[in-house]
């Protein structure tokens, strides 16, 4: 599984990357989709310099509900993220494979999913209120949009 993930974060080319896995062209963005969600969640995780546990678990719950995901893949997933977003320059790069194949809806519900991660630890640090406002432009959602889904996830969460 770790190697099939590798692949799909570093092949470019869809129609060598579905021959080599034996999936169709579809699939094959479907699992750079996750590993660019998975990214993004990384990303926030880390804003304030202190990637925890819980956040960790949050964001394999998320990505076994949302993408229907095995705790296995979802656990590797986060790995290779995690190696992504280290050797990655800006969020723009994950922000860009979304807004290629979301629509608002689902952008919204991704927004909506990472300040789930952010309230983990019940509280808004300076980095990751200015991260995601940048993750929401860079998916071409207004900041009345990153407001209405930061209220959402503090509703579900119970706060």
């Amino acid at each position: 599984m770790f190697e099939y993930l590798r692949k799909v974060l570093v092949q470019n080319n869809e129609d060598q990357l579905s021959r080599e896995l034996n999936l169709t062209i579809d699939e094959c963005r479907q699992k750079k989709l996750h590993i660019a969600a998975a990214s993004l969640f990384i990303e926030i995780a880390k804003a304030d310099g202190d990637f925890t546990e819980a956040e960790r678990k949050r964001i394999i719950e998320l990505m076994e509900k949302e993408f229907n995901l095995d705790e296995e893949c979802a656990k590797e997933l986060i790995e290779l993220s995690k190696k992504k977003v280290d050797e990655s320059i800006s969020v723009y790069e994950f922000s860009t494979i979304i807004n290629e194949h979301f629509k608002k809806e689902e952008k919204l519900k991704l927004l909506k999913n990472l300040w789930k991660v952010i309230y983990e630890d019940r509280s808004l640090d300076q980095y990751e209120d200015r991260l995601i406002k940048i993750i929401g432009a860079t998916l071409n959602l207004n900041h009345k949009d990153v407001i209405a889904s930061k209220l959402a996830a503090k509703e579900e969460l119970g706060f």
